[in-house]
């Protein structure tokens, strides 16, 4: 007697049980990632899922490449750890027209400048920064912290426990990034000079880092 057996998916690491149907991880990462309304990290995504998050990782990686295509409007942002879908910087003014948004606005050069120091040195603080710049940066920190490019991470556990900033999700957006490796690499000379004269301005305290609590 012939005996029939009931059909089970195939076995494959690349497709999995979410909710109520069998699909592409990649797929199952996309919908949660759209509907996030803030950046998750691979844990969320693989309790989400009910999977381990090292599949979630190698999912992750697979969304970020399929979506570079020039054809998707969307880019995988990643920030320490943590990911979000965000739309291609190259749209951002038809996005800020159609949000009727007014992001255009030109930071100076004293902004770009400390914004710069803080992308490639952070965490870092007051101190460190102007060390770097030679000016008091009080009045552009807020400024950039007000725009949303700069934000507050942490305090260094030293004299005073200076505030130490770090940049954000929307500077990643704003500049087109989706990994701070991203960032056009420093000639030798100029990251040397950065590292010192930051590091000159830890002589009073303690480096110790204390993140902010969530």
């Amino acid at each position: 007697m012939e005996e029939h057996f009931e059909e089970t998916p195939p076995v494959d690491e690349s497709v999995i049980l979410a909710g109520e149907a069998f699909m592409p991880l990649v797929a199952a990462l996309e919908s949660l990632l759209f509907v996030a309304d803030k950046p998750v990290d691979a844990g969320q995504l693989a309790r989400a899922l009910r999977i381990q998050p090292e599949a979630v990782g190698a999912g992750l990686v697979q969304l970020a490449a399929a979506l570079q295509d020039n054809q998707r409007g969307l880019r995988l942002l990643e920030q320490a750890g943590f990911y979000r879908l965000v739309t291609r910087p190259d749209v951002a003014a038809a996005v800020e027209e159609f949000l009727n948004l007014d992001l255009s606005t030109r930071l100076s050069g004293p902004a770009l400048e400390t914004l710069a120091v803080v992308a490639y040195r952070q965490p870092a603080t007051r101190a460190q920064i102007e060390a770097v710049r030679g000016v008091d940066c009080g009045g552009v920190l807020r400024t950039l912290v007000q725009r949303g490019l700069v934000e507050e991470v942490g305090r260094l556990e030293g004299l005073g426990r200076p505030i130490v900033y770090g940049i954000t999700e929307h500077f990643m957006h704003h500049f087109g990034l989706t990994n701070l490796h991203e960032l056009p690499p420093l000639p030798q000379a100029d990251a040397e000079l950065l590292a010192a004269l930051a590091e000159s301005a830890d002589s009073a305290g303690t480096p110790a880092f204390a993140p902010a609590s969530a």
